[in-house]
Parts: structure tokens; C-alpha cells; sequence
């Protein structure tokens, strides 16, 4: 049953795609785990931003949303779709508003049906997001085991960086082990 908890245990963290990673939705990737069970894992990209203004796509929603206020791809599974992650500083469970799920710590999900104003005050950050990442059962696992990913702490900054294009360096650059040396990582390792 060991097993099981350590799954549940990566929901809030982040998976840091390896330089090794061969997919190119999730080339130098950062992926909040928003929910990761034995029934499978979801997440999103904090750092692929869109041309799209949220306020283009969510009324109301576009003043809340943080900087850059654009909509980000959350992922390659259901474009179609958004999801909000917000930050809500300092909230306990008893008191989070209306319209808000925590999913870890201060970081959690949005209902975007809900009126923006019910969250408006209370929001350090919002990021929206069309599509996710998601794996099913056991597939998640199976990358960490090939070493797709590295998986670190998040930090509520990581939802709101305003230069989600760094994010990927940032992250590792901050690990205090051998992770902070791949954030030098050129881009293109042929061109060295």
C-alpha cells in the first residue's frame, strides 16, 4: 500500500522535463501536478504563454489574471478547455472563497463559471490555461522511471512567473543537488 501514498504524495509538485525529453509538447517543460493517483495524473505547463489576451476568452476574467495576461497551453489533451490555478495567500481550508479548490498548499483551481468578483479580492495570482497534460494510470510513473522528468517542490511563484520563458531554468537553477547544473543546459546541444 506504500505504493499508493507515494503516488498521491506528487500532487503540487513540479515535473521538470529532462533535457532527454523527446516530445516536443514538453520540450524544457514545467508541469504543476494539479492531481496524481493510481487512476492517472493531470497537470499543467506553467510556461508555454499563448498571443491570446484571457480577457479575449473570459470576460471578466482578464483583469485577475496576472502578468503576462495571456492564456497559457496547459497541454496538448482538451484545447478546447480551460482551467484557472490561483494563488490565495495566506487562506486556510476553512476559509477559502467561494469559486476555489485548494489542490496544494496555497495553489489551487478556479471555477470559471463562478463570477470573477467572488474571487477578486482574494486572489495573489490567477493563470488560466487551455488543455492540460495528462497520463493514465501507471504512465506517469513509467516516464519517471525512463527519466523524462525531474520532480521538485513547486512554489506558489512558479503558477504567476512573469517570464514563464525562464521558468524552466529558474526552477532547476534554485534545486540544491546536481539539477542545479542542468539548468545550463544549452538548447541546442549539437551547436557546442
Amino acid at each position: 500500500m506504500s505504493a499508493m501514498t507515494e503516488v498521491s504524495s506528487l500532487t503540487g509538485r513540479l515535473l521538470v522535463a529532462t533535457p532527454a525529453l523527446a516530445d516536443p509538447n514538453f520540450d524544457r517543460a514545467v508541469v504543476l501536478l494539479l492531481d496524481h493517483d493510481e487512476e492517472g495524473s493531470l497537470g499543467v505547463v506553467l510556461n508555454r504563454p499563448t498571443p491570446v489576451d484571457v480577457g479575449d476568452v473570459l470576460e471578466g476574467w482578464g483583469d485577475l489574471a496576472g502578468e503576462p495576461g495571456v492564456v497559457f497551453q496547459g497541454g496538448p489533451v482538451s484545447l478546447d478547455s480551460a482551467l484557472g490555478v490561483a494563488v490565495i495567500p495566506g487562506g486556510s481550508a476553512e476559509r477559502a472563497p467561494l469559486g476555489w479548490r485548494r489542490v496544494h498548499g496555497a495553489i489551487g483551481l478556479v471555477d470559471l463559471e463562478a463570477p470573477p468578483e467572488l474571487l477578486a479580492r482574494a486572489l495573489g495570482s490567477l493563470r488560466i490555461f487551455a488543455g492540460y497534460a495528462g497520463w493514465g494510470p501507471g504512465q506517469l510513473e513509467d516516464e519517471l522511471v525512463e527519466g523524462a522528468w525531474y520532480v521538485v517542490e513547486s512554489e506558489p511563484g512558479d503558477v504567476s512567473s512573469p517570464e514563464p520563458e525562464r521558468l524552466w531554468r529558474e526552477v532547476l537553477r534554485r534545486q540544491r543537488s546536481e539539477l542545479a547544473m542542468v539548468a545550463t543546459y544549452p538548447d541546442d546541444p549539437s551547436l557546442n
